[in-house]
């Protein structure tokens, strides 16, 4: 990528340590990748700064007076949508800091000198990270863009570094699955550039017209029952049959994935079930998974959920305010395996962002 077109990623830097905010600062300026937009001294003034001010990324101590790293971590990701990476000079918080959301936990770096290794190793681990976590989003507040975007705030997904290029979006559902999915597939609209793949719980010898039903109300998104070793096209969405798993088999040489039915025993009591095919998804294509959890009874897809998202795959679960049964996806959010969680209405708009 060319420098001096690439967008820098904007950090704040807590710390309450003045000499620590200071290296890291001249640190993170000498690089091609980041500019830091500012720098606070506790968890508290990095929560109202990230408020205030356009933060893609918070650097952040945890050993801090008022608000330590890890209580200002579960704010900044969980209520504002921001990655925070968390260091220190003791491991022994790590598992909290992950717990609230960090993307990163790291050893404070030595600070010798400017130039030492240890800060530059320290960098290049934020840099894998936020590759990891699927990049970083870049936003413009009200009033910044033109008159025309004032009204809303907008935002676009800049690959600063190589990220995700998804290849595959894997859809389960359960009670009120149908519905569920008709509106998603209507909002991806017509020349959607990924194979879709949907396992929903239903009855044997009902899955043909539902598929018959999908195609009447959803002409851009053409489904059909997935056929073993069927090489899945996008824009085209493949239903799993209702007495069988689908998985995905192999990725081509295209990159496209081949579908395999498995007359395997059922999971959970279910066949076919939806962590079958999300986890063949992640051991496919890892970070390059793409994948929905709605509305159902039960936890189908939630464990199959978390291995996406342990593979640097994203994940979305749908809201309980949209849900028929609040069951699947808030076993996926109880694992922490939902990347997101957004009411039906705004999935697939959020989908074509992604992708």
């Amino acid at each position: 990528m060319d420098k001096n077109n690439c967008i820098k990623i904007k950090v704040l830097i807590a710390d309450d340590s003045a000499i620590a905010r200071g290296i890291f600062e001249k640190a993170f300026n000498n690089t091609d990748s980041f500019e830091v937009v500012g720098s606070v001294s506790n968890g508290r003034k990095a929560i109202d700064f990230c408020k205030e001010e356009e933060v893609d990324l918070v650097v952040t101590d945890y050993d801090m007076p008022e608000m330590n790293g890890v209580e200002a971590t579960r704010i900044i990701t969980k209520e504002l949508g921001i990655p925070v990476c968390v260091y220190s000079e003791k491991m022994s918080a790590k598992a909290d800091a992950l717990e609230a959301g960090a993307i990163l936990y790291e050893i404070k770096p030595n600070f010798t000198a400017l130039s030492s290794q240890n800060m530059l190793l320290f960098i290049e681990n934020i840099k894998k990270a936020i590759t990891k976590a699927g990049g970083i989003k870049h936003t413009q507040k009200k009033g910044d863009a033109g008159e025309e975007d004032a009204e809303e705030e907008t935002s676009v997904k800049v690959k600063t570094f190589p990220l995700h290029a998804f290849k595959v979006l894997c859809i389960g559902a359960s009670t009120g699955g149908p519905t569920a999915v008709q509106e998603i597939l209507k909002g991806l609209g017509r020349n959607f550039p990924l194979p879709v793949l949907y396992v929903q719980h239903i009855d044997p010898g009902s899955d043909q017209k539902m598929v018959a039903w999908f195609n009447a109300t959803c002409p851009d998104t053409p489904m059909e029952l997935a056929r073993d070793g069927q090489i899945a096209q996008k824009g085209h969405v493949y239903m799993a049959p209702a007495d069988r798993h689908l998985l995905i088999d192999f990725v081509n040489k295209e990159g496209k994935p081949v579908l395999k039915l498995s007359d395997e025993p059922p999971e959970r009591f279910l066949k076919p079930a939806v962590n079958k095919l999300f986890r063949s998804a992640a051991a496919n294509y890892e970070n390059q998974c793409l994948a929905v959890l709605l509305t159902g009874m039960g936890r189908d897809g939630a464990e199959g959920c978390k291995e996406i998202v342990d593979r640097g795959g994203f994940t979305i679960a749908e809201d309980k305010s949209t849900c028929a049964v609040f069951g699947m996806p808030a076993a996926a959010i109880e694992l922490k395996a939902a990347s997101k969680v957004y009411p039906r209405g705004e999935i697939a708009r959020e989908i074509l962002k992604l992708v």
